[in-house]
């Protein structure tokens, strides 16, 4: 159960009876009432800007619409105190008793509490990575994959039904370039001195190993060959390999796609899909041959850059659906653009069943997502919509200092050495500890350490403190049960210090934050949160060293304890599942 939901409903019910006219308010108007958590903890559990939103259209000052909203929620059981602070906010403290419930019905949900029905949402398909199969997934990917992955699972968690899917940029330039490296390293392999790797190539050492294994699969036959020959047969070598490699990186961060979907299907022979995409625009009469105006700061009379060719082009009508300029689907000579390509690959997913797509990209295709979002909208005739989250840059540093470069990389750090140095999980957590759209520092010294500067130790060090307490109750108190189910039927009522409260009513917050994070595209949200529950948590397990009478475990009274149990073991619950959707482990241990 979301409270907030509920209470926003006994709001909107109490408005009937409190404010008669209300009634006459339109369903768009009243769905703008919220309840949330006061900023300042002291005003009560609950705020909400009824009375502010309500104003205008029912001609009657804030203050007194919250007055008699306060007086007619103080009659509900559940409602210890309704108060009116500021020009007309609702404040609204809740009984006792409503947080023993809650907590009962939290240990009777388990893990899945705040989740949604599986699959019971729209169909959503996640493409995230998308890397070039040129290299090694380095640390600008890895950030984009994780931001990716938690977004499928948060929105998997309230109910959609989500495709993780993976884009090969297995076509182009780059992947001959590819091709031509990996028969340099094949030469190599059977003994031929190669020299300096050419510019334009890829010199990493990483294809040593592709080169060797080309030879022991052809022997020397691919030199006996024209290039056009072997050129296609070592191409497909290397993406396979490269792919393999890229998938293993991925299986590192925990990260597993549904479907890996290939640019070069989209021009295969006998099934050209860009083709087929643009004869549909044409019937549409969506293109047109045309020239282009030069780029933004392009001389064209006499300036230090070349001059701009106005060549003619097939151009989409980019324009007619909110982009800045048309743009070009095939060039003079008639191949193909990038664009065009794009293009048929999202009408592949929306002819997929996939009318909302959302796509994890670097920051520097920033200026790449009005036309997509445009074109989009053009060949679903409106009926999709494509979210485009951009991820920023990773600074990685070592107790400060900016990290070197890996050689065998060709010059960059790969995902594979930050996940060998701090593991997964310090990895995954702390590539959500930020916005997306955020610069994020990583510090390899500062993501070991164990502190509670440390977020992914501080949380899941609570967790295994929940888990260590359950290990006691097994010892000293085997007559008290450790499932949850059982748990929920203990007098929850006996959690009557400030310490437990707090941390119900954290845990009675987590439906909420969980769908707004889904809803947000945000999972540095659930990040936060999870801290925000290990600290109070740990705060009252220090207060239980001091004071004795707030330890979980009191021989003397055992239905104190049973309740203290049920209130560790919902701690635990909600922290696992937080941990789940963003990909991390909940240890039982940590020493």
């Amino acid at each position: 159960m979301n409270l907030f939901d509920v209470f926003a409903e006994r709001i909107r019910s109490a408005l009937g009876k409190a404010v008669p006219q209300a009634a006459s308010l339109a369903d768009d108007i009243l769905a703008r009432v919220v309840v949330e958590p006061p900023r300042d903890p002291a005003h009560g559990d609950l705020a909400s800007n009824a009375a502010l939103i309500l104003a205008k259209p029912l001609g009657m000052k804030p203050r007194d619409i919250a007055t008699r909203l306060a007086a007619e929620l103080a009659h509900d059981p559940e409602v210890e105190a309704a108060e009116v602070a500021g020009p007309g906010f609702l404040n609204l403290r809740l009984a006792q008793g409503f947080w023993a419930r809650e907590l009962g019905a939290i240990l009777h949900a388990g893990e899945r509490y705040g989740y949604g029905e599986p699959g019971s949402g729209e169909a959503v398909n996640v493409e995230y990575v998308s890397a070039n199969p040129t290299g090694p997934m380095h640390v600008g990917h890895c950030r984009g994959a994780v931001v990716g992955d938690a977004i499928a699972n948060l929105l998997a968690a309230i109910g959609e039904a989500v495709s993780r899917e993976y884009y090969i940029n297995d076509a182009g330039a780059q992947v001959d370039a590819l091709a031509r490296s990996v028969y340099l390293r094949y030469l190599e392999a059977l003994g031929e001195a190669i020299g300096e790797i050419p510019k334009g190539l890829y010199p990493g050492d990483y294809l040593v190993p592709v080169g060797k294994a080309l030879a022991e699969t052809h022997g020397a036959a691919l030199k006996a060959m024209p290039e056009e020959e072997w050129l296609p047969l070592v191409r497909d070598f290397a993406i396979e390999a490269m792919m393999a490699t890229i998938r293993d990186d991925l299986a590192r961060l925990n990260i597993c796609h549904d479907v890996f979907f290939s640019e070069r299907t989209l021009t295969a022979e006998g099934n050209d899909k860009v083709a087929e995409l643009i004869d549909w625009l044409e019937a549409r009469d969506l293109v047109y041959w045309g020239t282009l105006p030069p780029p933004k700061g392009h001389e064209q009379d006499g300036g230090e850059e070349e001059a701009w060719d106005e060549r003619e082009q097939l151009l989409f009508r980019a324009t007619e659906f909110g982009d800045d300029v048309d743009r070009a689907l095939k060039k003079a000579d008639g191949s193909y653009t990038y664009f065009a390509s794009d293009i048929a690959y999202h009408y592949d997913k929306y002819r997929r069943g996939f009318a909302h797509m959302i796509d994890i990209w670097g920051a520097d295709h920033g200026g790449y997502v009005k036309r997509m979002r445009a074109a989009v909208k053009a060949i679903s005739e409106g009926e999709a919509e494509l979210e485009v989250q951009l991820s920023q840059l990773v600074r990685l540093s070592r107790g400060g200092e900016p990290v070197r470069m890996s050689k065998r990389a060709g010059d960059l750090v790969t995902l594979r050495d930050v996940v060998e140095e701090v593991g997964r999980d310090a990895v995954r957590f702390m590539m959500l500890t930020r916005k997306a759209d955020a610069p994020l520092d990583f510090d390899f010294q500062a993501v070991t350490e164990q502190s509670k500067d440390n977020p992914v130790f501080y949380v899941q060090y609570a967790h295994a403190r929940t888990a260590s307490v359950r290990r006691q109750f097994r010892e000293e108190l085997p007559e008290v049960p450790l499932e949850a189910s059982l748990l929920a039927a203990a007098d929850l009522s006996r959690l009557a210090d400030p310490g437990e409260l707090q941390l119900v009513k954290i845990l009675c917050d987590w439906p909420r934050v969980l769908r707004a994070a889904a809803l947000s595209r945000e999972p540095h949200r659930i990040a936060y949160y999870l801290y925000d529950l290990a600290n109070a948590f740990h705060v009252h397990w220090n207060k239980g060293k001091e004071s004795p009478q707030l330890r979980f475990i009191k021989s003397d009274d055992i239905e104190t304890s049973r309740a203290r149990l049920a209130l560790v073991t919902a701690v635990g619950m909600v922290i696992r599942a937080g941990l789940n959707v963003l990909g991390v482990a909940a240890p039982e241990e940590m020493r």
